[in-house]
Formats: structure tokens, sequence, C-alpha cells
């Protein structure tokens, strides 16, 4: 395998997650959009990899993080913890922390539909970072 590319959600409202993930990532652009068959998309990334994102407001969630056969997290390695804490803190966006060894940061944060990430800070000694 070359690299992880792309991740494909529906969205409920692709404006609210576009702007979700641009305050997470704030260096990331859209990359290409359009719409298909009367919905909109939009590919919103970086040169490495991007969120294929669908505008489906009429859909349904059938998944429940943790509860039922699916994805539950995507996880996403961050370069500063410490700065992401300080802006969820600013920007009243809930999130949890996990604690591990290999780990400076583990920080869960859901997006507005209910798709948890994962932001990840290793330790600078972690050999597989």
């Amino acid at each position: 395998m070359l690299r992880f590319e792309h991740l494909n959600l529906s969205c409920k409202n692709l404006d609210a997650s576009q702007e979700f993930y641009q305050k997470l990532f704030p260096d990331w652009y859209v990359r290409a959009e359009g719409v298909y068959e009367g919905r909109r998309w939009m590919h919103f990334g970086n040169n490495q990899f991007y969120l294929a994102l669908n505008h489906t407001p009429e859909a349904i969630r059938n998944h429940s993080i943790y509860e039922n056969i699916g994805i539950n997290h995507v996880g996403i390695v961050i370069t500063n913890g410490d700065l992401m804490l300080e802006k969820f803190q600013a920007e009243k966006i809930d999130y949890y922390t996990y604690s591990s060894p290999e780990t400076k940061h583990r920080i869960y944060v859901t997006d507005p539909d209910d798709n948890e990430i994962e932001l990840v800070e290793y330790q600078p000694d972690y050999v597989l970072k």
C-alpha cells in the first residue's frame, strides 16, 4: 500500500461538516467539489489526505460507535495536542482524552454527524510515530 488517501462520509449538512473540520485543521482546503445526482459533494483535506463529504440531509444514522459493527473512530496524527486542546476550549468544542504510554495526547471529538475522530500526538521518543 502506498498511503491511506481518503475517507468518504455522508453528512446531514455538508457546510457544517466542512466548518467543523476547518476548525480542527485550518490548513485544509477544498480539493474538488460538485453535484452528483442532485447532491453536493466535496473533497476537503490537504495534499496527503482528504474527506469525501456527501450532502445527504435525509439520511438516518444506523451506527452507534462502539455498539455496532462498523468504524468506531478515525485516528489522525497531530503535531501539537496542547494547541488543539486550547482551540477546543476556546471554541467550546466537546472532547474527551485518554492516556497511553506511547502518546502525549489522545483527544477524541465527534463531528456534527456523530463520527468520532481521535487526534493523536505521539511521545517524541516513540519509535513508530
